[in-house]
């Protein structure tokens, strides 16, 4: 099942880290947090999309389906 999701993260991710992110939208907000949003496909998507934060080492702060 496709859906649209919204992870925010600690602190504010550069820019290069968009290609580990894929077609993730990249937004930074003046709270010092970051948000990805973009399509999850398949659970497997969503499951390297939180790897790769992880790798990042950016704390996650929420997930959320959005579309």
């Amino acid at each position: 099942m496709s859906a649209t999701y919204e992870l925010r993260v600690a602190g504010h991710l550069d820019d290069h880290w968009s290609p580990l992110l894929g077609d993730l939208v990249l937004a930074r907000h003046p709270d010092g947090t970051s948000t990805l949003t973009g399509p999850m496909p398949d659970q497997a998507r969503l499951h390297g999309v939180l790897a790769a934060v992880r790798d990042i080492g950016a704390p996650l702060l929420s997930l959320r389906i959005v579309g």
